[in-house]
């Protein structure tokens, strides 16, 4: 297929009417990623995506746990200092079997040249 001066200027007909790619390319005969190739080489206004994403939402934020509140399934991690209002535990959902989430275990624990975890406050 060639683009000619006609097929170049039907193109930029259509494209500013606002037609999708898909209808610009069978009235041309040509595919859409041709269309999209050659709107894009001749500098023709890009176009938002018509694929419809959702926004990314962030994770959850842990809550603060109360030493009153910390149970089995929590992060155990402390912050801040025991004497002071305002210390708390991150209280995420523990790892199995260990007292903290997994983000503190990877600062809790390391391996040993044999693989074994280790606790690195021991």
């Amino acid at each position: 297929m060639t683009w000619t001066v006609e097929r170049v200027s039907e193109l930029r007909k259509l494209w500013a009417t606002g037609a999708s790619t898909a209808e610009i390319g069978r009235r041309l005969g040509v595919s859409k990623n041709a269309v999209v190739g050659k709107a894009h080489r001749s500098g023709l206004a890009p176009r938002p995506s018509p694929i419809r994403r959702l926004p990314a939402s962030p994770p959850p934020m842990p809550r603060p746990v109360r030493l009153a509140a910390v149970g089995k399934a929590v992060c155990h991690w402390p912050f801040g200092d025991p004497q002071d209002d305002d210390f708390h535990f991150c209280g995420a959902e523990a790892e199995p079997g260990k007292p903290y989430c997994a983000e503190h275990c990877d600062r809790a624990y390391t391996r040993s040249a044999r693989g074994e975890e280790t606790d690195e406050a021991a």
